[in-house]
């Protein structure tokens, strides 16, 4: 039960870090749509770098509270960010790309996919205590 309690509190507590870095990935993303000649794929890689780096710095201190293996622990994040990148990559070509939705819903809805993914890839690999 007390695992249970703490998966939730971690998760919600990541939802809230992710929001952050969420927030700034989206407001790159579309600064970066509205002032440059930028593609939305390389308008995503950019914003999708910056919310990345947050969350780790975030997560790594107030979450899941973890000072050791710091730069092997980024690797990890970062791997593992780069799954949910060519998740969202490939759901920003099908829906924008293919279905020609709209280019800031269809970020939005890519970011849903890839909060769950990520969320339970990192607190299984990134942020595992050490033995």
């Amino acid at each position: 039960m007390r695992n249970f309690l703490l998966q939730k509190k971690q998760f919600l507590l990541y939802c809230v870090i992710g929001g952050c870095g969420t927030l700034l990935d989206f407001s790159i993303y579309t600064l970066l749509l509205k002032f440059s000649r930028l593609d939305y794929q390389a308008a995503n890689a950019i914003g999708y770098a910056s919310g990345t780096l947050l969350s780790f710095i975030l997560n790594a201190r107030f979450n899941f509270r973890v000072t050791d293996k710091i730069a092997l622990r980024l690797a990890t994040f970062f791997g593992v960010a780069l799954l949910g990148w060519l998740a969202s990559a490939a759901l920003l070509d099908v829906l924008i790309g293919h279905y020609a939705f709209n280019k800031y819903a269809s970020k939005f809805a890519a970011l849903i996919v890839v909060v769950l993914l990520q969320y339970n890839l990192n607190r299984l690999l990134s942020f595992r205590k050490a033995n």
